[in-house]
């Protein structure tokens, strides 16, 4: 595949801050610590120091992936995590039906990428590229369905708990109608044949989504981390009590929110007094201080302060950060220098900074993963025929059959030549109006302002006879647009991998990691060769 860059304000699609962050703006330089930049990467490095537990992270990877039998690429990374010298690049995601929508699948690339480019900068360090499953998140309709071929597929299951425990026993009528949409195409029964193993072959939706992702990524060395684990929670419980307890994190995220909206930006998230969730079996239940007592909610689970610590001490995998917290887990057990996120994610990754100083904990450098769009062939020859670049179809519909119906057609469909002409013959009226009586100046411009309209309502009224006349290749602008921007909004928000793969197979993964630049600062456009 080939690829084009445009910038990120191209698209429309991108928030202030993003952008602002991208383009270095002073407003936010109080609210991360290092740039997203090679530079920035080197100084994040050389003052990473981690206080997690290498031996204990390398030992429970291995555990986790001993049924998968990974490649020599992945034993090899989950070996150098127990190296000083070794570091992670990491991106987080929930559990996603099928991997969800495209953008995780950019998450992804953009994590091998960075950390292949680290490599090369750095070469006397190691860098593994780390998806941390969100395992602990209870959310299920975010990631209970996936858009394919303009229909949803959904996994119909009641639950209340951790998704990555979550059963799948009731998966199989999903799969089944996945499989019906990617076909009997070589591509299409590989894939078929990986979320059939993926679904069917293990019993946990952490273990099934370890397994999908792991086979289309392994070849890079990709680890994933499910940090539901008491071994890695122990590393974490001291800042569970005191965060608990004294409520620090609630207080100094409020603030942050304050000061970042005081310099034009949104929250993404409010922290709570505790952000911490009681998590058992298949339960998960926000902690609530009630009567001096830690209550979990919607349960006759109670403890008192003791009780919380001892509990905490024996038990810190009962223990489930939020998500304001639940950054600074990862960053505690991971050696980590780099998060990659979407523009969502980097927003409250922000408020997060401050906190992040009070615990004493390093905060990442925060990466914008990468975007972009797919042009199949036949779109893109629609484009070029029609008279336009890729880029413009950023723009909406209706923007782009106006300037089409302007550059070819041969009436005249603008009336501003003669809103000028009949304006300058309103001021000379008002001119008049006003030797004669100061107050017909006011009837002047509202017989100007009449006329005005009259002239706009009728210019649109050529245009729309215009429209008309073009109804073949304004038809084309729409089904380009429906097939570039399904649900209007970006392809990476709404497809899966599914059309992707079936079209274009592996090459399409390696097209991204051939393409994807982690540093570019860029949307990718990608064109099939």
């Amino acid at each position: 595949m080939q690829a084009k860059y445009i910038s990120y304000q191209e698209t429309g699609s991108f928030s202030k801050l993003v952008l602002d962050y991208i383009n270095n703006q002073e407003d936010l330089s109080t609210f991360y610590s290092f740039r997203p930049d090679m530079d920035g990467l080197a100084q994040a490095l050389e003052n990473r120091h981690f206080i997690g537990d290498r031996n204990t992270l390398s030992e429970v990877l291995k555990q986790q992936y001993q049924h998968l039998k990974p490649n020599k690429s992945v034993i090899k990374n989950i070996e150098l995590l127990a190296l000083e010298n070794t570091f992670t690049v990491t991106t987080g995601h929930q559990l996603n039906l099928f991997t969800g929508p495209l953008y995780f699948i950019y998450k992804i690339v953009t994590t091998i990428n960075l950390a292949i480019e680290l490599k090369i900068a750095h070469p006397d360090k190691n860098f593994v590229p780390v998806y941390w499953m969100a395992t602990e998140d209870h959310d299920f309709d975010e990631i209970n369905h996936v858009s394919v071929d303009e229909k949803n597929i959904s996994w119909i299951q009641q639950t209340n708990g951790a998704t990555g425990r979550l059963s799948t026993k009731t998966v199989a009528a999903a799969v089944l109608a996945y499989k019906g949409y990617l076909g009997i195409s070589k591509n299409g029964k590989r894939i078929a044949k990986l979320v059939e193993q993926a679904y069917l072959e293990h019993d946990n939706l952490a273990d099934a989504t370890r397994f999908l992702v792991n086979n289309l990524f392994e070849r890079y060395g990709l680890v994933i981390v499910n940090a539901d684990d008491a071994r890695l929670k122990k590393q974490f419980a001291a800042i569970i009590t005191t965060d608990i307890i004294d409520e620090n994190s609630s207080k100094i995220i409020e603030e942050t929110s304050k000061k970042l909206e005081q310099n034009g930006y949104k929250s993404q998230v409010n922290g709570r007094d505790i952000n911490f969730f009681y998590l058992k079996d298949e339960l998960r239940e926000r902690i609530i201080l009630k009567d001096e007592n830690y209550t979990v909610n919607h349960t006759d689970i109670s403890f008192t302060t003791e009780e919380l610590k001892a509990e905490i001490d024996a038990h810190p995998e009962r223990f489930s950060p939020n998500v304001v917290m639940r950054p600074m887990y990862q960053e505690v057990i991971l050696p980590n220098i780099a998060y990659i996120g979407g523009g969502a994610e980097v927003a409250y990754w922000m408020q997060l900074k401050a906190n992040f100083d009070f615990y004493k904990v390093d905060f990442p450098v925060l990466l914008l993963r990468n975007s972009a769009l797919l042009i199949d062939k036949r779109s893109a020859q629609n484009i070029y025929s029609l008279g336009f670049e890729l880029e413009d179809f950023f723009l909406s519909a209706e923007e782009l059959k106006n300037i089409w119906v302007r550059k070819n057609s041969t009436a005249q469909l603008s009336l501003a030549d003669e809103t000028r002409a009949i304006n300058s013959i309103f001021d000379q009226i008002k001119l008049n109006a006003y030797k004669i009586d100061k107050t017909l100046s006011v009837s002047t411009d509202t017989a100007k302002q009449k006329t005005n309209h009259l002239l706009a309502n009728l210019e649109k009224k050529l245009f729309r006879a215009e429209k008309r006349k073009h109804e073949v290749a304004l038809l084309q602008i729409d089904n380009v647009k429906k097939r570039l921007f399904p649900n209007g909004t970006l392809q990476e928000r709404i497809l899966n991998i599914a059309p992707m793969y079936v079209n274009y197979g592996e090459d399409f993964l390696s097209s991204c990691i051939e393409n994807f630049e982690p540093l570019g600062g860029d949307f990718t456009l990608l064109l099939p060769s």
